[in-house]
């Protein structure tokens, strides 16, 4: 008997170990797989990565993916665990399903709108997040909130960090409002703040309507 509730405690160790390695698996170097193959395709897309979309975590991937934490704010290890993972955008293995990923779109979208559109009307900030999904549904950009927030060169925050900053009440309720089909720009892809910027190329840009001290256009 001793030794038959032995063998059980073993077998549920070896189950626990097993539901434990899956939990927090990773990619990292010498990895290989699916998984790879869509951080390699992120990683290009956005010119981080230069080499074969070919699911092997090589030392141009690992380098890549160092090059895309340094630049967005994460833990510089060349290691995609679950925080790397949410800012490329790729739902974890493990990941439950479209709850997850959901929660997931809207922490981040909520996120750029604090940091892009806080002191705006509310108005303004449902807008910029707005245009943001309204990206997603472009075949010009990347086609996941996370892909089109850290395209890179795309937003300001990104680059300076802001992206991190906990997004107040105001700002997800007004990511979840965009989330949920209002757009206050109709259809716009772009805004800027004519008292701050400097490209001369938005100014080109068909200007739709404007929102506080955002002007929104196509």
């Amino acid at each position: 008997m001793k030794t038959k509730n032995l063998f059980i405690l073993f077998i549920i160790f070896l189950l626990l170990t097993s539901l434990f390695s899956v939990s927090f698996s990773l990619s990292k170097y010498g990895s290989r797989g699916e998984e790879v193959k869509k951080i390699q395709t992120k990683l290009k897309n956005w010119g981080y990565y230069s080499g074969e979309v070919d699911g092997i975590y090589g030392s141009k991937t690992f380098e890549a993916v160092k090059k895309f934490q340094r630049k967005n704010g994460l833990t510089v290890d060349g290691i995609v665990g679950t925080n790397t993972l949410n800012a490329l955008g790729i739902p974890a293995s493990n990941s439950s399903g479209n709850t997850s990923t959901n929660n997931t779109d809207l922490n981040l979208l909520s996120k750029l709108v604090h940091a892009e559109a806080r002191g705006e009307p509310y108005k303004g900030m449902v807008a910029v997040a707005a245009t943001v999904l309204n990206r997603v549904s472009n075949s010009k950009f990347p086609n996941t909130i996370a892909g089109v927030i850290y395209q890179s060169g795309a937003y300001t925050c990104v680059s300076d960090g802001q992206i991190n900053l906990q997004a107040s009440s105001q700002a997800k309720k007004a990511a979840q409002d965009a989330i949920n089909g209002w757009d206050p720009t109709s259809g716009c892809i772009y805004y800027f703040n004519p008292s701050t910027a400097t490209s001369s190329w938005i100014w080109s840009r068909p200007q739709v309507i404007t929102i506080g001290k955002h002007i929104f256009c196509k």
